[in-house]
């Protein structure tokens, strides 16, 4: 499938002539000296997460703001249209209409976010105005493309042939039913179509040079969902939450039930408490899994953390959720913790 391809292609990159070569890390984290952060500081959800990054670090590096690094960052995802689950070339809905979700914070409660937009290639850089010039949170639907227009966005087909042959092929059974990971998996194209992508949202999570903490998250959501479906990730302390007191937090899974949890912020307060990333991480799956254990077995629901200290870490309900890392001295693709390991 296109996604094991772009990953293969990552993989096979050097990120620059002077960056160190991209390793996937088992096992623990790297922990930040009590009391320091190793500023600025760059992670996101997912393999890919790291070209992402990569743009984030140009801001980031030279001292710019931490809302303009990660609203750059996810833009790479966004343009991408081999990345079938962000922004142009994502899967549509089951009416064939290609809807986008965003939102954007910083630690000083500062936020803004789209959701069910058609027709514009960015979605989080739309978010972002919302936040600078209106008194709203969200804009969604028709008033978000007519916000996006009036703010000079163009309208462009994010339908790409590939993606609407993979719909036209759906629709020759309508089987709605998600699958685990499947961006880890080599499979048949053929039966790609057979269930949505219940992942592959692009959150990341920074801070800069001066310490404040910002991030960004988008998507194209679920594949062949409902027409008017909106998942987490545009939602404020679902998808994304961001308390520079405290931390900042992401989510990528099944959205329905991150929002069921207010699963970001609870990550987020739980590190407020004293919990590190990855601990604050797992207890909120915990909470997931344990409202239906055998539901669980078949969703997959992964959070990403940091915290003020600049320590991370993350945990999902399934083995298989990545995530990536860039700063001053690392360069590398986690693999998180998960309560299930088969």
């Amino acid at each position: 499938m296109i996604m094991f391809h772009r990953r293969k292609f990552l993989q096979a990159s050097l990120l620059s002539s002077a960056s160190l070569l991209v390793k996937r890390t088992m096992g623990a984290v790297p922990e930040v000296e009590e009391g320091k952060t190793d500023q600025p500081i760059v992670i996101s959800t997912w393999d890919f997460g790291q070209a992402a990054n990569m743009e984030a670090w140009k801001i980031l590096s030279r001292g710019g703001d931490v809302l303009d690094a990660v609203e750059a960052g996810v833009k790479v995802p966004e343009a991408d249209a081999d990345n079938h689950t962000v922004g142009l070339g994502g899967y549509p809905d089951r009416d064939g209409k290609v809807t986008l979700d965003a939102c954007i914070m910083d630690g000083h409660l500062n936020c803004g976010s789209v959701a069910f937009l058609e027709n514009i290639v960015h979605p989080i850089s739309v978010a972002k105005l919302v936040m600078e010039k209106t008194p709203h949170v969200m804009l969604v639907g028709e008033g978000a493309l007519q916000f996006a227009l009036a703010n000079g966005f163009k309208k462009e087909n994010l339908l790409t042939p590939e993606s609407e042959k993979a719909w036209k092929e759906w629709l020759k059974t309508s089987k709605y039913s998600p699958v685990i990971n499947i961006e880890n998996q080599k499979k048949d194209p053929n039966q790609l179509p057979g269930g949505p992508l219940n992942h592959d949202t692009i959150g990341m999570l920074a801070i800069d040079a001066t310490g404040k903490m910002g991030g960004a998250c988008t998507t194209s959501g679920a594949a062949w969902k409902m027409r008017g479906r909106v998942g987490d990730s545009p939602i404020i302390g679902a998808g994304l939450y961001v308390d520079g007191d405290a931390g900042a937090a992401t989510s990528s899974g099944l959205g329905e039930e991150v929002i069921r949890t207010c699963g970001s912020h609870a990550v987020v307060e739980l590190m407020r408490s004293g919990a590190k990333p990855e601990e604050a991480c797992r207890k909120v799956v915990e909470r997931i899994v344990k409202r239906d254990v055998e539901r669980a077995k078949g969703l997959q629901v992964g959070f990403l953390a940091l915290d003020k200290k600049g320590r991370f870490g993350a945990y999902a309900i399934h083995k298989g959720f990545t995530y990536s890392v860039k700063n001053a001295g690392i360069e590398k693709v986690f693999q998180a913790g998960s309560y299930f390991n088969s």
